[in-house]
């Protein structure tokens, strides 16, 4: 994978759908860097750990709106956090925004990947971060999606494991970009969608954009 910029300060930036500085979502990286203040064995300025523990937090406490028969779509970072549920791109939206906050640089990544419903012959959309470690000057992937029985994404810094490997038999992808912002195709149906059904009759329009256009 690549980054789409070379300066590292553009997966800093603050925008409408990462609203890092909304009351809710600083309330929240405060508690949970407090919290961090009370783990024997954390030094305040450990990075990695505070990074494990907001990745820990968005994929645990934040639900996946379809593992739960959420109708509501949720788009904005703080739209997701209020709401305590998202689709992979909300979640992916929500941890760049709280890394973010505390100056860690986060980016976004999509894989094509076969849906995972029985019969069904599609493939779709996943949404998962890039987040770069300033002390390894590297970046590493992190899937957000949450776990589940065949799900078994962790925090990684040697070995991947994230939601889905690409099984490139199947025709799966990664796009190897780390984009700075969300796909603006994936932004505009989450935010135009009324609820689930109709963001998934949708939903192929940002797997198009992101691999049928890319090199």
């Amino acid at each position: 994978m690549h980054a789409e910029s070379n300066n590292i300060q553009d997966y800093l930036k603050k925008s409408e759908v990462i609203n890092y500085d909304h009351k809710l979502i600083v309330n929240k990286c405060r508690e949970l860097e407090k919290d961090m203040e009370n783990i024997e064995g954390i030094e305040e300025k450990d990075e990695i750990s505070l990074i494990r523990r907001i990745y820990e937090f968005v994929r645990d406490d934040i639900d996946h709106s379809g593992d739960i028969g959420a109708q509501e779509v949720t788009c904005k970072a703080s739209e997701v956090l209020e709401s305590g549920h998202g689709i992979c791109c909300a979640k992916s939206h929500l941890l760049a925004a709280m890394l973010r906050y505390f100056g860690i640089p986060a980016g976004f990544c999509y894989q094509k990947l076969c849906s995972g419903q029985e019969g069904v012959n599609r493939k779709v959309l996943h949404g998962l971060n890039a987040v770069y470690l300033k002390d390894l000057n590297r970046w590493i992937r992190l899937d957000a999606r949450g776990n589940k029985p065949g799900v078994d994404a962790q925090f990684s810094i040697e070995e991947e494991k994230i939601a889905w490997p690409v099984n490139k038999e199947l025709g799966e992808e990664d796009n190897p970009v780390i984009f700075i912002e969300p796909n603006p195709t994936v932004v505009e149906v989450l935010k135009k969608s009324n609820n689930r059904k109709e963001m998934w009759a949708q939903w192929d329009l940002g797997l198009r954009d992101l691999f049928d256009n890319c090199e």
